[in-house]
């Protein structure tokens, strides 16, 4: 099984390059960020035609999750818990077979310090929450999404220049260890431990010409999904395609059990 995650920063505006990936590297489940769109005018009938099973979970204009899958999405979750009155569209799970998925989208945080980044935080701690009591199923499960945090200086190609961004921050940064510690793994640390990898470019500055980088984009297997990792990559090359989102898909593949 082929599982990705893809913030798609606009299913409006993005879904010719969302479908001609699709049809190249054909996943078989799929996690969508930024759609940016209500469900009602998520393109379902789209993707459903190139064989995706679709649930969303959107708000108009902003933020906005989505599940894809060549399976059936059965046991479908909207929301994070813990957050009453939090109507920001971030979080969707399903169970898909025998693995349960998080499609998630993590608060960006800037300016920081300040509400925003409280916000951030607060929402990470509920995101830890949430987390532990899925890897206490003792079933394969994976967090995939943009979690805006770049997890240590190595996942960035200009440390200096984003030292005080809400993604570098120390707090940040300790929620995803906090993360990590829990017993998940990081699926392209895990693959590639000492390379240069990023999931991110701004439009800004001839960021993708000059590979200003950054890995905010993760997949976080239980151990029981981290057992049957047999790969994982990113398809950096998306980036430069026609009129690209500003993020690129990240994979993984896990033998069936």
């Amino acid at each position: 099984m082929k599982v990705a995650t893809f913030n798609v920063n606009g299913i409006g505006a993005r879904l010719p390059a969302l479908l001609a990936w699709l049809a190249e590297a054909r996943p078989d489940l799929v996690a969508l960020q930024e759609i940016k769109v209500a469900d009602a005018r998520f393109p379902r009938a789209e993707l459903e035609a190139q064989g995706y099973h679709v649930a969303t979970h959107g708000e108009p204009g902003r933020n906005g999750v989505a599940l894809l899958s060549r399976m059936p999405l059965a046991g479908v979750e909207r929301g994070l818990p813990g957050g009453s009155d939090d109507r920001q569209a971030r979080w969707i799970e399903a169970q898909v077979g025998g693995l349960r998925v998080v499609g998630l989208y993590a608060p960006n945080g800037n300016p920081a310090p300040g509400p925003r980044f409280d916000y951030k935080i607060a929402w990470m701690e509920r995101c830890l929450a949430r987390a532990r009591a899925l890897l206490d199923l003792e079933a394969p499960v994976i967090l995939a999404g943009d979690f805006n945090v770049c997890p240590t200086d190595r996942d960035v190609a200009r440390p200096e220049a984003m030292a005080e961004d809400a993604l570098c921050r120390p707090e940040s940064r300790a929620a995803f260890r906090r993360l990590l510690a829990q017993g998940w793994t990081d699926a392209l640390r895990a693959r590639f431990p000492q390379d240069e990898v990023y999931t991110f470019w701004d439009y800004q500055d001839g960021a993708w010409a000059r590979n200003w980088g950054l890995r905010i984009d993760h997949l976080l297997l239980s151990p029981a999904a981290a057992d049957r990792m047999t790969d994982a990559g990113v398809d950096a090359a998306v980036r430069g395609g026609e009129r690209p989102s500003d993020h690129v898909p990240v994979w993984v593949v896990l033998e069936d059990s």
